[in-house]
């Protein structure tokens, strides 16, 4: 049983109740109950909610969606084990495609991993969407490095673990990057991926495409502050150590709703790793 087994009647009630912000065992009860197996009522529940997106996105002239990763199914398993760690699936949200995950970093791989960007940070660039080039700007107050790929084995480990959770080639993703905020600094709200109509978006296009994803891990836990939020979705996930925020964006438009921020930290610091994923290979 698929998606095309639905009737059209129960095709409009899943997207309805999915705008009214139904949760995805709320949507897939109805199929359980008729005898359906659980992953392919999960799997049909998706497939009829991105056939509507692709549908409504053709009539308002959005970009055209491409694939991005999809490693987290609707009502999916709690709990992965990739590379020995067991990690904890916490929530998700649909639209925005947001997944909360705890574990995915031991606390000694946080403490390695700040050890080895202290030395090496910069002030934090954006890219400047008019001329293309990587400039330090007010809405970014944060210091950062990118960590050079596989630079050491704790690294070359984390980049393939990062491979397996999301499902994405390793070769489709731009370096680690690691950020420090201290007191008051903050990401103000902003998309990941590129403005595909601004001059200078050919400048990062190049280099893999568009990205379609972004996991961002929490190295420590600050004493107040620093959350990521999703204006948008009315959203907000606290900075927890080891925990993890991944979210993808199948179109370059602000229908993904995929706004997101990083607050002020309020007291202490905080550290994350983040890693954007990209349509094809990187470089």
């Amino acid at each position: 049983m698929n998606a095309d087994a639905l009737s059209p009647e129960f095709s409009q009630w899943l997207v309805t109740q999915a705008q009214a912000g139904a949760r995805p065992e709320q949507l897939i009860a109805p199929l359980l109950q008729a005898g359906w197996d659980e992953d392919a009522a999960s799997t049909a529940v998706d497939a009829v909610l991105r056939r509507f997106v692709a549908e409504q996105g053709q009539r308002q002239g959005l970009p055209p969606a491409v694939p991005v990763p999809t490693p987290f199914q609707l009502n999916g398993p709690s709990q992965i084990q990739i590379d020995g760690q067991a990690i904890h699936v916490l929530g998700s949200s649909l639209h925005p495609r947001v997944v909360l995950l705890g574990n995915v970093l031991s606390a000694e791989e946080c403490a390695q991993l700040i050890a080895t960007a202290r030395g090496r940070l910069q002030r934090s660039a954006t890219f400047n969407a008019v001329t293309g080039a990587n400039e330090a700007h007010q809405s970014r107050t944060s210091d950062g490095t990118y960590l050079p790929t596989a630079c050491t084995p704790l690294v070359a480990r984390i980049e393939q673990r990062i491979a397996a959770l999301v499902g994405w080639p390793l070769e489709q993703a731009e370096p680690l990057q690691v950020l420090h905020y201290g007191p008051g600094a903050e990401y103000l709200p902003h998309y990941d991926y590129f403005d595909p109509d601004g001059p200078g978006a050919e400048a990062a296009l190049r280099h893999g495409g568009q990205r379609v994803a972004t996991l961002v891990t929490y190295l420590n836990t600050p004493l107040s502050g620093g959350a990521t939020t999703f204006p948008d979705a009315g959203l907000e996930f606290a900075a927890v150590q080891g925990n993890a925020v991944f979210f993808s964006y199948d179109r370059a438009h602000p229908s993904s709703r995929t706004l997101h921020a990083g607050a002020p930290v309020i007291a202490g610091e905080k550290w994350v790793l983040t890693r954007w994923f990209r349509e094809r290979r990187f470089g």
